[in-house]
């Protein structure tokens, strides 16, 4: 919204310059990581379920390498596999205790969660951030010792329902209208240039705005593939290929487009109404919890849902 390559520097915080920004939100949270997530799990579920393989990464190889999946070749696949699962978690997990940190700081004013610099500027304290880090991998593994059928599952729909609860929220007490139009326009804009996006490399500015975005992107959801392939292809047994791809792929996409779309449209319409606005300067730990405080009936509620959300 305020800078790409796809626009000029005056047409930064325009609607224009929103529109371009919802583009590519969606770029890089819609087809993409899902049809990689697709691929692993599609191969995945294929030679586990119909070909009688172990459900493990070293299974989608076999075309390549025959038998010898059970040997050392195979052992490093699956360990590599691990590996990966391990930096996506740590990125993912890096990145949410940021934003918990900063929202236990909005929600307390405490300021042993935050360090505040001389101009008044506010980061994440790491030592908090590490005591949080040691808070939820203990939950997450207990959850994971609970069993699928119970913690996991306990914490997966409590989350989905948290979320949903916080969008509607926001859909019924933002602009409504502004987001069903974006929402409209936006996908159709997304159709229309993801193709191009796809192919574009930035050939003629040579910036990096695509290796700090795209590529960060890409990585994040190659690092996940192991782990989300593994659990898609778990829960798909049964299901035909066609039904597999329409459920896997287009269902997420189609929650991603409606979810940035009330976030993100929200914020980029209360920015443009009003440039004093907070949003306009927020950071990425901080933006979520403003964004809260802008809205009507807005308070410490909607900020501690906000909170356990992440």
């Amino acid at each position: 919204f305020q800078s790409n390559p796809f626009m000029a520097d005056a047409m930064a915080e325009t609607p224009r310059a929103a529109g371009i920004a919802m583009r590519l939100t969606f770029f890089h949270w819609g087809l993409h990581p899902w049809a990689i997530y697709v691929v692993v799990a599609l191969s995945l579920a294929y030679f586990s379920y119909r070909k009688g393989l172990p459900l493990t990464i070293r299974s989608t190889l076999y075309p390549l390498i025959g038998e010898r999946i059970y040997g050392p070749l195979g052992h490093a696949a699956d360990i590599l596999a691990v590996f990966g699962t391990i930096f996506g978690v740590a990125t993912s997990l890096g990145l949410g205790v940021q934003q918990m940190a900063t929202g236990l700081y909005v929600l307390t004013g405490w300021e042993a969660f935050v360090d505040i610099a001389p101009d008044g500027s506010q980061s994440p304290n790491v030592a908090a951030m590490l005591a949080l880090i040691a808070v939820i991998s203990a939950a997450a593994t207990l959850s994971v010792v609970s069993g699928l059928g119970r913690g996991v599952k306990i914490l997966s729909e409590l989350n989905l329902w948290l979320s949903i609860a916080i969008m509607a929220f926001l859909f019924l007490f933002g602009p409504t209208v502004y987001l069903l139009n974006t929402l409209l326009q936006s996908t159709g804009d997304y159709i229309a240039n993801v193709i191009p996006l796809s192919l574009w490399s930035d050939a003629q500015q040579d910036t990096d705005w695509q290796g700090n975005w795209t590529a960060f992107y890409w990585g994040w959801w190659i690092a996940w593939a192991p782990f989300v392939g593994m659990f898609i292809a778990r829960i798909s047994r049964g299901r035909t290929i066609r039904q597999f791809i329409a459920g896997a792929l287009f269902a997420p996409v189609g929650v991603s487009i409606a979810w940035f779309t009330v976030f993100g449209g929200t914020a980029l319409k209360m920015i443009m109404g009003d440039g004093s606005s907070p949003l306009a300067d927020a950071g990425t730990t901080d933006a979520m919890f403003l964004l809260m405080d802008e809205l009507p009936l807005a308070g410490a509620f909607t900020t501690l849902l906000s909170l356990l959300a992440v």
